[in-house]
């Protein structure tokens, strides 16, 4: 996946941003490059996001990590006791996962943040490979309306539901499904500064997860 060029027009964003960086990591590497997911492979817990953020996930190569939504996304798993600090801004900075796995349903950073559909159904073989890996799930966490019908697009082409419009995406909804789904806002800054996403209620949708986590 990290070598992968199926997307010319992310592919040339990724590697223009990892050029010219922001100023305030000028003197950093980037990534630039498909951003791996990330976690616990035995996890009963995926959260499924919607792309890396350019000088986040793109800068660090860590999915959620280094940008203000991975401190958001973060704080809530290690307050709800899935994740071994509150923080985490590089590869190499000690954060574990417990019980968790995190990815997202685009792997390269996008323009403002807004993936094509042909860049959807490029990147969907490897959400699909990880949730075939992943034979211990009992919930799965999807931050985001676009990341909620990416998951569901895959569960109807399964056979596993007959269509996406019998579900209807909210905040910490919880959808009767196996694993159990539970729609989340996303905690991009535009939710949080705005209030329509607090850490409480962030915080709520992973208490409601690790129900289904025994």
């Amino acid at each position: 996946m990290v070598a992968c060029e199926r997307c010319p027009r992310l592919r040339e964003y990724c590697a223009r941003v990892a050029r010219e960086k922001r100023r305030a990591f000028r003197d950093q590497e980037y990534w630039g490059r498909p951003v791996p997911p990330f976690g616990d492979p035995q996890a009963r817990l995926l959260v499924i996001g919607l792309a890396p953020a350019a000088h986040g996930g793109n800068r660090t190569g860590r999915v959620f990590t280094g940008d203000r939504s991975g401190d958001f996304l973060f704080r809530a798993l290690y307050e709800t006791g899935f994740a071994s600090q509150p923080s985490s801004i590089s590869r190499d900075d000690g954060m574990k996962l417990n019980g968790v796995y995190i990815t997202a349903a685009v792997r390269c950073a996008p323009p403002d943040n807004k993936p094509l559909p042909a860049e959807f159904r490029n990147c969907r073989p490897y959400l699909e490979h990880e949730l075939d890996l992943l034979k211990n799930l009992r919930v799965v966490v999807v931050l985001g309306r676009i990341a909620f019908d990416t998951y569901l697009s895959i569960l109807r082409d399964r056979g596993v539901i007959r269509s996406r419009s019998e579900f209807a995406f909210g905040h910490d909804r919880e959808h009767q499904l196996d694993p159990v789904l539970i729609s989340s806002y996303h905690p991009s800054q535009q939710n949080t500064s705005t209030g329509k996403l607090t850490a409480e209620m962030l915080r709520a949708v992973f208490l409601h997860a690790r129900r289904f986590c025994k």
